[in-house]
């Protein structure tokens, strides 16, 4: 194959870059389904950060329950109003809301809603 070959298969390989990015990007794009759009479409049951997985009723470390990664404005990220006793924190790429108290996981949002329009 002269060089010219080359060149038009790695041209060719280049072109498919996207449609694999989007094949291996599809597990978020089923989330938001007709009905389950909003919030509920990025929910997420389990999630990893630090090298660790969490579930809802975990108790995160404490650096997450400081001033440091308390989000204070969730609505320009496209989370539901915290409570009283609980505020949003940022862990491993995700949105969660843990309580203020004991930093137990009540929710936990996909960090691609802050992308929503």
């Amino acid at each position: 194959m002269k060089r010219s070959g080359y060149i038009l298969v790695v041209i060719s390989l280049l072109g498919l870059l996207p449609g694999l990015a989007m094949a291996y990007s599809g597990d978020r794009q089923l989330k938001s389904t007709p009905g389950n759009s909003g919030p509920d479409a990025y929910k997420e049951e389990t999630f990893s950060a630090d090298f660790k997985n969490y579930k809802m009723g975990d108790i995160v470390p404490d650096i997450y329950r400081s001033e440091t990664y308390n989000i204070k404005q969730w609505q320009l990220r496209h989370l539901p109003a915290p409570g009283a006793d609980n505020h949003w924190t940022y862990m491993g790429g995700n949105y969660v809301l843990i309580t203020n108290a004991s930093g137990k996981i009540l929710n936990a949002l996909s960090g691609d809603i802050f992308f929503e329009h």
